[in-house]
């Protein structure tokens, strides 16, 4: 995970997009997390899918039977390159975990002071960071990614969890 591996030209997402099919409706924080994560992954990433291929990508995440994360690869003319198939048993409890402490964040940010806010989000800190090592080590024979990019990755990983 070495950022100097990768070539900024052609190891990077230009388009990402969310398989968002089950999505009912969504809490305006979780909404506002998931366009951040967006933004700043399609602002600055790398991101190297492990073969003979050619940047840079087009990424459509998906969740697959509430059992894996999909990541279709396609190059930047639409051709499909390749699927990564990653199982979510890895991540699953770190992911529950995260909504819990999310939502007592969310809760905090109404109703408590400045010292308490502080102190859950350096736990929901925390854990995102968690839950973006366990996403990198998960993906390291399959994709190459650095540490910003699996956080904002991880971001939308739960995102896609959210069933409305």
């Amino acid at each position: 995970m070495s950022d100097t591996n990768f070539n900024d030209a052609t190891d990077k997402i230009v388009a990402l997009t969310l398989d968002e099919k089950s999505v009912v409706r969504r809490a305006v924080e979780v909404e506002h997390e998931r366009k951040v994560a967006m933004y700043d992954l399609l602002d600055m990433n790398r991101f190297r899918p492990i073969g003979d291929y050619v940047g840079p990508y087009k990424v459509r995440l998906a969740i697959e039977d509430g059992k894996r994360v999909l990541f279709q690869i396609d190059d930047e003319g639409d051709a499909h390159l390749t699927t990564v198939s990653l199982p979510l048993s890895p991540i699953r409890s770190i992911v529950r975990d995260y909504f819990q402490i999310c939502e007592s964040y969310y809760d905090a940010i109404k109703k408590h002071s400045p010292s308490q806010i502080e102190t859950i989000d350096m736990a929901r800190r925390g854990l995102h960071n968690e839950g973006a090592e366990v996403l990198v080590d998960a993906l390291k024979d399959k994709i190459e990614i650095d540490k910003a990019t699996s956080r904002r990755l991880f971001t939308l990983v739960c995102v896609l969890h959210i069933r409305g």
